[in-house]
């Protein structure tokens, strides 16, 4: 069993944060970590920085243009994971970022690495599933990494049961239209249909919900629905311009746990 399948077994209501490698400075990534999960966070999600994030909205790719800015690239951001799980030991760590990084870096040698350092698995949104079942599934196994996909109001069914076979950790529920950090209100009748339509259909993966949430309010409402929530681009707006990023993370945390 891994870090990820075991943190659903012992907890409810899963908090995954989410913040950029690199951001607000450079060296903030490990501190960062320690402070989130010092403060209550159960996943961390670590960005990946990249020029052109498709699914991120004006607040994230900020913080990647930040931290690209600092220097912080693939080769920087595995160097600073040696000290990984000395830091976290127990807590499941994603990467989240897009393919041609990766493809870049080459994915055999960029999963290896992931490997090497603890991460338990990746959320690559432009990676084609026939792409990763036909090429990349094996490579995933090889190094025991699991794959997180993404779901949306409009993914059929048929891709949905497609996305829960293929993945042993969980399956990330977009809470709608729109990039991350959204501020437009969501159709709530049409939200609530969405969480219960996939609620009943029984998937073996639980489900995180993501996008739009940025307060105990939207966390506790996605609790009601799925077995956690992901905050990300709330936290980077806290992290702007502060003096201490890591205290801030904490609290921003310890609001959102209660």
């Amino acid at each position: 069993m891994n870090r990820i399948q075991t943190a659903f077994q012992q907890k409810k209501n899963l908090l995954n944060m989410y913040f950029t490698a690199g951001y607000p400075s450079l060296h903030d990534t490990l501190p960062l970590a320690q402070a989130l999960v010092d403060a209550g966070a159960d996943i961390l999600e670590i960005g990946m920085p990249f020029s052109d994030p498709l699914a991120d909205g004006p607040v994230i790719q900020r913080s990647s243009s930040v931290a690209l800015a600092n220097g912080m690239n693939l080769p920087v951001l595995f160097g600073q994971l040696q000290a990984l799980r000395a830091a976290v030991p127990d807590t499941p760590v994603l990467l989240m970022g897009y393919l041609n990084p990766v493809l870049q870096f080459g994915v055999e040698t960029f999963l290896q690495k992931a490997a090497d350092v603890g991460i338990d698995g990746l959320i690559l949104p432009d990676l084609p599933l026939d792409e990763y079942e036909e090429t990349y599934h094996p490579l995933f196994q090889k190094y025991g990494l699991k794959a997180v996909f993404l779901i949306t109001p409009q993914t059929s069914e048929t891709r949905i049961r497609r996305l829960d076979a293929l993945s042993e950790a969980f399956l990330y529920l977009v809470s709608g239209p729109g990039t991350t950090g959204g501020t437009t209100l969501p159709d709530v009748e049409a939200q609530q249909e969405y969480f219960e339509r996939i609620a009943a259909m029984n998937l073996k993966n639980p489900r995180l919900i993501g996008f739009g949430i940025a307060d105990k309010k939207g966390f506790d409402h996605a609790c009601s629905h799925a077995d956690g929530a992901i905050i990300g681009s709330a936290l980077i707006r806290a992290l702007e311009d502060v003096e201490d990023a890591p205290a801030t993370a904490a609290h921003f945390v310890q609001v959102i746990k209660g």
